[in-house]
């Protein structure tokens, strides 16, 4: 089993009239690393809204005739999608759109809350109506109950803040505002630059800002509402500082893209940096280092780097596959890893092989991949793991499992290595982690060390909204 990303969201604001649209396809497709599932856009033109969303990838929804069809405009938000609450469905699909007494609202969000099942059972029974089984509806509904209260959106939404717990990085719009809202913890990552014609973009990551010509002024701070509009930014700081700030950690080993920076930390150094601390830690003799694309292949850099023994790309990925892929057919019974994964075997065959990953799950996709270069004709496999083992699950918006299916809660490292047939494991010690970013603590590690920043919530399962409504019906 792999970890799926949560989601990625990007916004845009234009002073006049322009190919909003277009611009946040770019800044999606540089964001699809961060959800498969399904994608969405919505364009607002002078405060009518124009939307298009469906399952897929960005380049599968996105087609030019679909483009097209989109009008100029001065605002548009987008998302890419990998749910952690709520099923695999179109309905699902973000951003949400309310219309609503005082106006229009479009939400994308990157997070999961904790308390969204309480919020949700308090809502209907006050009879709000809910036509999705994702969390983000939930965010929708306090945020449009509070601006029926409320002089602006931004009132608004600073209003119902306090009743969200858990993650949720957010770009909305109203008829004439584009908001950038990070929690006030930071879970999950989000920053805003500027083009050279003085068009604001809102995204995930940095590497979305580049893709769209933007240059990045700063990251959105931890319970900060930034409010866009025509007479430029406006910063909210009411909820900063309230709590202490918790930036999942797993964005730098595994999620976000290496030519990112979250926090004003480098992803890839951050990778480099794990590499290094393996090496220095846990050193073994051997004649090759590797990497599992494509996160894997940073660490694997450093940790060649720093014990010396040579960096060769020893296996191959598919790039025309994405992360989600679903084979045709219950008769295909090709192992998905080898459809993935191909061995380069002239640099494998008779070596000493260090093979660096970012994380084992179930351990299933790690012991197929060490029987793969044994059987490309690697003499050893010594399994360097560039995070510490995955021993509890996330509410934060990680797909990470319960831990009766986190393999190292039920086992010692050596008795996973001989699982999954390697001569030798190490995980990166958890006392590292403040090394990946230079040194800060301020990360959640929960799914290492059980460590909620949050209350854990009473009912964990992502479909648990499904049996509220049945969709299609």
């Amino acid at each position: 089993m792999a970890i799926h990303e949560e989601c990625g969201v990007f916004g845009v604001m234009s002073s006049g009239k322009a190919d909003v649209a277009s611009m946040t396809y770019y800044g999606l497709y540089a964001l699809q690393h961060r959800g498969q599932e399904s994608c969405g856009i919505v364009v607002n033109d002078d405060g009518v809204f124009t939307t298009y969303k469906d399952m897929g990838l960005v380049s599968e929804v996105f087609t030019k005739d679909v483009l097209d069809r989109f009008p100029e405009g001065q605002i548009a938000v987008g998302h890419v999608r990998y749910g952690t609450t709520g099923g695999t469905t179109r309905t699902n699909c973000q951003p949400i759109e309310v219309n609503h007494k005082k106006g229009k609202m479009a939400l994308a969000h990157n997070g999961n809350l904790s308390n969204a099942l309480e919020l949700r059972d308090e809502l209907e029974m006050s009879g709000a109506i809910f036509s999705t089984t994702s969390d983000t509806e939930t965010i929708a509904y306090m945020i449009t109950r509070k601006r029926l209260e409320k002089g602006s959106i931004e009132e608004a939404v600073s209003a119902a803040m306090p009743y969200l717990e858990g993650a949720y990085s957010l770009v909305l719009m109203s008829s004439t505002k584009m908001l950038a809202v990070r929690d006030p913890q930071g879970f999950r990552p989000l920053c805003y630059g500027i083009t050279e014609d003085g068009t604001y973009v809102v995204a995930s990551e940095s590497c979305a800002l580049r893709a769209v010509g933007a240059e990045f002024v700063r990251d959105v701070e931890p319970g900060e509402i930034l409010v866009f509009s025509k007479n430029g930014v406006e910063e909210r700081r009411e909820h900063c500082n309230t709590k202490a700030k918790r930036t999942c950690i797993f964005e730098h080993i595994y999620f976000a893209r290496p030519d990112s920076e979250i926090d004003g930390v480098s992803v890839h150094k951050a990778r480099l940096k794990a590499g290094e601390i393996l090496a220095r830690s846990f050193p073994v003799e051997a004649d090759v280092v590797i990497g599992v694309p494509d996160s894997g292949l940073d660490a694997a850099l450093g940790y060649a780097n720093a014990s010396g023994i040579p960096y060769e790309i020893g296996l191959i990925k598919n790039k025309y596959i994405g992360r989600t892929f679903i084979a045709p057919g219950q008769n295909h019974r090709f192992d998905q890893v080898k459809i993935k994964l191909s061995p380069v075997k002239s640099v494998l065959e008779g070596k000493r092989i260090v093979l660096i990953d970012d994380s084992i799950v179930r351990g299933t996709t790690s012991k197929r991949i060490v029987k793969l270069l044994k059987d490309a004709g690697a003499k050893e496999i010594h399994v360097r793991i560039s995070a510490p083992a995955f021993l509890h699950p996330c509410y934060y918006g990680t797909d990470i499992d319960s831990e009766e299916n986190l393999i190292a809660n039920h086992h010692s490292t050596e008795e996973i290595a001989e699982i999954l047939g390697a001569d030798s494991l190490a995980f990166l010690p958890l006392s590292d982690l403040p090394e990946l970013l230079e040194g800060s603590r301020t990360y959640c590690s929960a799914c290492f060390d059980g460590d909620y920043p949050t209350a854990v919530p009473t009912d964990t399962r992502k479909d648990r909204f499904e049996g509220k409504i049945k969709i299609g019906c």
